[in-house]
């Protein structure tokens, strides 16, 4: 009983399995015509409409030519010359239009790689009376003829679009077609055979059969010779009457005892229409194999359960191996994230000993390691900071931000313009960006003793500005860094208060989302930021808000905040002194005064008083020799900044720009003979000062040197 009822299960689900995969293949030979079908009415509507357009697009030249026979034959040659699909074409004058020539049809095609002419108004051709030529005059359109083998004309199976041309007062002057020939179809027909005895049939609409390979090849001969031929008439007879009306679809047809499946489908504006016709045994030839297959597995059934145990062993021995190296890959991955946290400042406050700054961040990634960045330290009595983010995220991201990072304090190390930093990085990241991402970032230098910021955008969120008037600090948007090499970013800059506060973050915070995918927003940002704050306490409000309005939704991207606050009063133990000079180098003399005087007031030693000297008369000599045109008066500020423990000095002029910090720098190892002139001065000035530093504002050249005391 129980081998009993085994077999008929094994029976039921065989003739199930037999339904479905029957099913199944019909549905598979359908999609695999219809796909045959659809690329040969594409290729077909290609080449068609190629044609047509050639001729459209020559209308108005055979108007024109009509004024000029001898020019008539150009029309045609250029639309063979331009349109490769196009194997033939002519400019065929109505008879007696012109009384130079009555009958004139200059025929241009393609023969053997050349493009050849001939004439078609011969006796033997007679090209009025061809259907080519008189359907278009007949309808007063474009036509499509009956596809023919133009004996006398191209003599190659060919089908020809025709269009009527009228002069200039209305009346028909011309036919201009353009021939495609139909051999390359018949190779494509012959070739695709989706099974190996499917056939294919192609017929006109006149019901000419023009291509077959299903029915023996037929020259000119119609579909209607061929179904008397059938056993299944009825099916046939139908078939026939649905391809002559441009339908699509399938029918069942016997013929010589055997069953054969016929998919049909119109394959262009012709009205041409193609069917494939595919023996059932092909069908399901496969299908009868693979029952005979299917009684032997059902007898080796035991065996391959056996077999199945023994694989399913060994696939959870592959399970815990997985699962092991797993474990792996998030350990290093945790390890990963701790090594990209340790590489920016994780300890708030980060200057304890600082009374003139306040600073906090904070960096989420969303996966284990992310891509946004921020970074700070102070050198000089200024703030480098930054902040960034990489498109992406994930390791990758995570790899761009370890670089994007490094090279900030590279670069930022030896310059003191937030325009060049970020100059100097894109061109760096992008020379290597061969996986092209990119990186928005903002960048800052925050002058400690004045609140001056100079700052930079690279297509990064603009930061706030918090202060009694909380508003979006101005930023030009600039390109993010690692799209565009060489390209120019603008420095900007602004004044920071006592108690200001400058927030910075990355758009995975404005675009934090819920679970109904509704974001965080700006306008719910400035809500946070009203209340005025310390920076710790600012990075928890915000980051409260902002679990409080995700809930439980999963973070969608990294998120960044780095707040800064100016804390430093203006310095009450800052003198200024200023002395103005012209252009004029008999002048120079009243600098060693004006040093002198500094230095008696700073009580510096006399070396350092002397060096203070040579440094500042090096450059002051150099604006007055260079920064105006000669016989032109102009003026140099030099403005002294005394600090308890600096000396600032400012070259102040309304020259011609110039950069000397960008000049070369001397190779005083070289002997007199062989060392380039220039370049010793700036030298001296960058051995004497410890920062010497330029820039260009309001038309000014200003050149800074600092001296630590």
């Amino acid at each position: 009983m129980l081998i009993l009822v085994a077999a008929l299960t094994l029976e039921a689900t065989s003739l199930l399995q037999n339904f479905f995969s029957r099913r199944g293949l019909m549905e598979e030979a359908r999609m695999r015509a219809e796909s045959q079908l659809e690329a040969t009415r594409l290729q077909l509507m290609d080449a068609t409409n190629q044609a047509e357009s050639a001729v459209r697009n020559s209308i108005w030249i055979a108007n024109w030519c009509l004024s000029y026979p001898d020019s008539l034959q150009s029309v045609p040659y250029r639309i063979v010359e331009n349109n490769p699909t196009v194997v033939g074409s002519t400019l065929a004058l109505v008879p007696d239009y012109s009384r130079r020539h009555p009958l004139y049809a200059p025929y241009v095609y393609r023969d053997a790689g050349r493009i050849v002419t001939k004439t078609l108004a011969t006796e033997e051709y007679d090209y009025p009376s061809q259907s080519w030529f008189t359907k278009p005059l007949e309808l007063g359109r474009g036509v499509w003829a009956e596809p023919y083998v133009d004996i006398g004309g191209g003599d190659v199976l060919m089908t020809t679009y025709s269009v009527p041309i009228t002069d200039s007062e209305g009346n028909q002057a011309a036919v201009l077609t353009a021939d495609i020939s139909l051999s390359w179809l018949a190779q494509l027909i012959g070739n695709s055979q989706l099974y190996p005895n499917s056939r294919e049939l192609l017929i006109s609409r006149g019901g000419q059969i023009l291509i077959s390979t299903a029915y023996g090849q037929y020259v000119r001969t119609t579909i209607d010779e061929v179904a008397k031929e059938i056993d299944d008439r009825p099916s046939f007879a139908r078939l026939v009457a649905e391809m002559r009306s441009n339908q699509s679809g399938s029918i069942q047809i016997k013929d010589d005892g055997k069953v054969h499946q016929v998919f049909y489908a119109p394959v262009a504006v012709t009205g041409w229409s193609m069917a494939i016709v595919i023996p059932d045994n092909e069908i399901y030839g496969a299908l009868r194999r693979a029952r005979i297959i299917e009684r032997i597995f059902q007898l080796l059934g035991l065996g391959m359960l056996v077999l199945i145990l023994r694989i399913t062993a060994k696939n959870q021995s592959k399970y815990r191996a997985i699962n092991e190296k797993k474990e792996r890959m998030e350990s290093e991955l945790q390890i990963g994230r701790n090594i990209q946290m340790s590489m920016i400042p994780n300890t708030f406050p980060p200057y304890p000993e600082r009374k003139d700054i306040d600073i906090a961040a904070c960096l989420i990634p969303a996966k284990e390691v992310g891509g946004d960045l921020y970074d700070f330290y102070i050198r000089d009595e200024k703030l480098f900071f930054c902040i960034g983010d990489v498109s992406g995220k994930g390791v990758p991201a995570s790899l761009v931000m370890a670089v994007t990072r490094s090279l900030f304090r590279t670069v930022s190390a030896h310059e003191y313009s937030p325009q060049r930093i970020l100059t100097t990085m894109n061109d760096s990241m992008t020379d290597m960006n061969d996986n092209n991402m990119f990186v928005t970032c903002f960048c800052g230098i925050l002058d400690l003793a004045t609140g001056h910021l100079r700052y930079c955008n690279a297509g990064h969120n603009p930061p706030i500005v918090l202060s009694e008037n909380e508003h979006i600090l101005e930023v030009a948007p600039n390109y993010p860094l690692g799209v565009v090499p060489k390209v120019s970013f603008r420095e900007q800059e602004t004044d920071l208060e006592y108690g200001e506060s400058i927030f910075l973050y990355t758009d995975g915070l404005n675009e934090a989302e819920n679970s109904e995918h509704e974001q965080f927003t700006l306008e719910r940002m400035e809500t946070v930021l009203l209340q005025r704050r310390d920076a710790q306490a600012y990075i928890d409000a915000m980051k409260k808000a902002v679990t409080d309005f995700v809930g439980g939704a999963p973070q969608s991207d990294d998120l960044t905040i780095l707040v800064i606050r100016y804390l430093n009063e203006k310095q009450s133990d800052m003198a200024e002194r200023h002395l103005i000079l012209h252009n004029d180098i008999r002048q120079i003399p009243q600098l060693a005064e004006f040093v002198e005087t500094i230095a008696v007031e700073m009580k510096l030693d006399q070396a350092l008083s002397m060096s203070l000297n040579l440094a500042l008369e090096e450059a002051v000599t150099n604006v007055i020799m260079y920064a105006y045109p000669e016989n032109t008066d102009g003026l140099v500020d030099i403005e002294a900044i005394l600090r308890e423990k600096s000396l600032e000095f400012n070259i102040i002029d309304s020259g011609k720009p110039f950069d000397p910090t960008a000049a070369p720098e001397a190779d005083v190892t070289l002997d007199v003979e062989h060392r380039p002139i220039g370049g010793l001065g700036i030298f001296l000035v960058n051995k004497i000062m410890d920062s010497v530093k330029y820039m260009r504002k309001d038309g000014k050249n200003i050149l800074t040197m600092t001296k630590k005391i």
